[in-house]
C-alpha cells in the first residue's frame, strides 16, 4: 500500500511543480533570480540546506543562510519564490502598505488549525473583522481582564512558594498554564483551572505538537500536499487538531446555551453597551456572540482559536524570556524591584492599568527581552503588487518573509546587540531608532490587535513574580538554545533558582 502512495505522493509533487512553474512565469524568475540565494533545484527548491538538520538545528541554519546572503535574498519554496528581507527600510515597504496584507505561504500550513481568522484572512472579510474585534481591546475592556491578570498572578505566585526552597527547576511550565488561564477566562469566560496541574493539559500538549508538526512540514517538501494526511505524522496532526477544535466548539456551545437559558445574564447587545457595563469578566467570546451581525460557528471558533494560540503561547514566551534575561543580570532586576516597591508600596502585585502604567522600567525589560527574543520571530506576506526594494523589482506573486529577529540583532541599529540594556528603550534613546526597526508586534495595517493585551498580562504577572522572588537563571545566553517555530522558545525550558524575598 505504501508503494502506491509514494507514487501518488510523487505524481502529486509533479503536477503541484509543474502548475506552480507555469504560474510564476519566466519574468518572475528572471526578477528573482537576480538576488543572491542557496542554489535552487527541481522540485525541493532551496529546502535541501534543511535535510538531515534536526529539529534544534533548523533556526541555526536559517541564521547561517541569512548572515550568507542577507539582508536581502531569495529562496525557493520547492517552486514558489519567497524574498527575504531585513532591514527597517524594506519592513517599511511591506507593513505600512495597506494593500500587502495578504500573508504568505507559511500561514498556509496554520490554515487546518486557524482557519481564516483574524491572522490569516485578508481582502474585505480581513478588513470587516478587525473592525469589528478592535472594539474587544479597548481600554475600557482591558480594565475588565486586570481583574483576570490579577487573580492568575496571584496563585501562581503562591504555588511558586513550594519551589522557593534553592531547588533548581523549569518555570515554562508554570508561566504557560498561568497564561493559558488567562486566555481561557478572558477569550472565551471559561476556567480551565491549568495551573491546578502543570505536569500535562491535553489542550497544551496538542498545541505544542501540533506547533511542531507544522514547522517540520513547512520544511519537508515531500509533505506539502494534501497526501500529507495519509502518513503517519499527518494522521498524527490531525488528531492534535481534533483536540484543539473540540475544546473550543465545546466551549461555544456550552455558552451560547448558558446564554440561552440564562436570559437574565446576557450580555449587552453592542459594543458601546459593553464599555459603560458595570459587568465583569466580559470574555472576548461574550464580544463576539453579542456582534450586531451574526457570525457562524465556525468563523467564531476561528477567532477564538487564534485568540488562544496567538494570546497565550505568544505571552509566555515575552515572560519566561524576560525572566532569562533578568536572572542573568541581576543588577538590571535590581532596579526593577526597587521601581515595584516605589510604585506598588504593599501591594503584592499591580491591581490596575494606572499601575501598570507606572512601571517605565519594567516596560523597557519587557521590550528589551522581546528585542533580543521576538515571541514571533519572522513574518511572511505574499505581495499582490510589484515593489522596488533596494532598486530590485520583487514582482507581484512572489513571497516575502521578514526576519525580525534578525533586524532586532542588527549591530548597525543596536551595538553590542546581544546584551541586555533596557535603557534602549528609554524615550530618547528609542526616538533616535527608525520606526521600523523594532517590530516585535508587526507594524502597520496588520499590527498585532492585542499587543496591549498582552503588554499588561507581561507586567502583571512579571511583577507579581519579582515582588515575592528573586530569580537566578541557571543558563545564560552563550548555552541557552533558541528553538524558533512558530514561536520563540528555549529549546529545554527555563531553567530557574527562585529566593524568597524579605520585606
Amino acid at each position: 500500500m505504501y508503494y502506491y502512495i509514494v507514487i501518488a505522493l510523487i505524481v502529486a509533487i509533479l503536477i503541484h511543480f509543474i502548475k506552480n512553474r507555469i504560474q510564476y512565469n519566466r519574468e518572475i524568475v528572471q526578477y528573482v533570480d537576480k538576488l543572491p540565494g542557496p542554489k535552487a533545484y527541481p522540485f525541493i527548491g532551496t529546502f535541501h540546506v534543511f535535510i538531515g538538520v534536526k529539529r534544534n538545528a533548523t533556526f541555526k541554519t536559517l541564521k547561517n543562510v541569512s548572515a550568507q546572503y542577507g539582508p536581502l535574498y531569495r529562496t525557493w519554496a520547492r517552486s514558489s519564490p519567497e524574498v527575504n528581507i531585513m532591514k527597517p527600510e524594506y519592513f517599511e515597504i511591506i507593513m505600512k502598505s495597506s494593500t500587502l496584507i495578504k500573508k504568505g505561504i507559511t500561514y498556509g500550513f496554520l490554515f487546518p488549525w486557524l482557519g481564516d481568522g483574524l491572522l490569516i484572512s485578508s481582502g474585505a472579510k480581513w478588513f470587516q473583522r478587525r473592525k469589528m474585534i478592535t472594539p474587544a481591546f479597548h481600554f475600557r475592556i482591558l480594565e475588565h481582564y486586570m481583574e483576570v491578570f490579577l487573580e492568575k498572578s496571584k496563585k501562581l505566585v503562591d504555588i511558586l512558594l513550594t519551589k522557593s526552597n534553592g531547588e533548581i527547576f523549569d518555570i515554562y511550565p508554570y508561566i504557560t498554564h498561568c497564561a493559558l488561564d488567562i486566555i481561557c477566562e478572558t477569550a472565551m469566560g471559561v476556567s480551565v483551572n491549568a495551573m491546578d496541574d502543570v505536569t500535562g493539559n491535553s489542550y497544551v500538549d496538542s498545541l505544542y505538537r501540533a506547533s511542531e508538526l507544522i514547522i517540520r512540514r513547512r520544511f519537508s517538501p515531500w509533505f506539502q500536499s494534501d497526501l500529507y494526511y495519509l502518513f503517519p505524522e499527518g494522521r498524527e496532526f490531525q488528531k492534535h487538531l481534533n483536540v484543539l477544535h473540540g475544546f473550543t466548539s465545546k466551549v461555544i456551545g456550552d455558552r451560547k446555551k448558558f446564554l440561552k437559558q440564562n436570559p437574565n445574564n446576557k450580555i449587552n447587545p453592542t459594543f458601546d453597551d459593553m464599555l459603560t457595563s458595570s459587568k465583569k469578566r466580559l470574555s472576548f467570546l461574550d464580544l463576539l456572540l453579542s456582534a450586531n451581525e451574526t457570525i457562524p460557528d465556525k468563523d467564531i471558533r476561528e477567532e477564538v482559536d487564534t485568540f488562544m494560540f496567538e494570546g497565550h503561547d505568544t505571552t509566555t514566551a515575552g515572560i519566561c524570556w524576560s525572566l532569562f534575561l533578568l536572572g542573568n543580570n541581576q543588577d538590571v532586576q535590581d532596579k526593577v524591584y526597587e521601581e515595584l516597591k516605589q510604585i506598588l508600596g504593599d501591594k503584592k502585585c499591580p491591581e490596575s492599568i494606572s499601575d501598570l502604567s507606572n512601571l517605565k522600567y519594567l516596560e523597557c525589560c519587557i521590550k528589551e527581552a522581546l528585542r533580543i527574543y521576538p515571541s514571533v520571530p519572522f513574518i511572511s506576506r505574499k505581495l499582490t503588487e510589484d515593489v522596488v526594494i533596494d532598486g530590485y523589482k520583487i514582482p507581484k506573486g512572489v513571497y516575502c518573509n521578514l526576519h525580525i529577529y534578525k533586524v532586532h540583532r542588527d549591530p548597525e541599529i543596536y551595538p553590542d546587540p546581544m546584551k541586555f540594556d533596557p535603557d534602549r528603550f528609554l524615550p530618547e534613546n528609542a526616538a533616535k531608532r527608525h520606526p521600523y526597526a523594532y517590530v516585535p508586534f508587526s507594524a502597520g495595517p496588520r499590527n498585532c490587535i492585542g499587543q496591549k493585551f498582552a503588554m499588561y498580562e507581561e507586567k502583571t504577572i512579571l511583577s507579581a513574580i519579582l515582588m515575592s522572588y528573586k530569580i537566578t537563571t541557571i543558563d545564560s545566553q552563550s548555552t541557552v538554545n533558541e528553538l524558533a517555530e512558530l514561536i520563540m522558545r528555549p529549546e529545554n525550558g527555563l531553567k530557574i533558582r527562585l529566593e524568597k524575598r524579605h520585606k
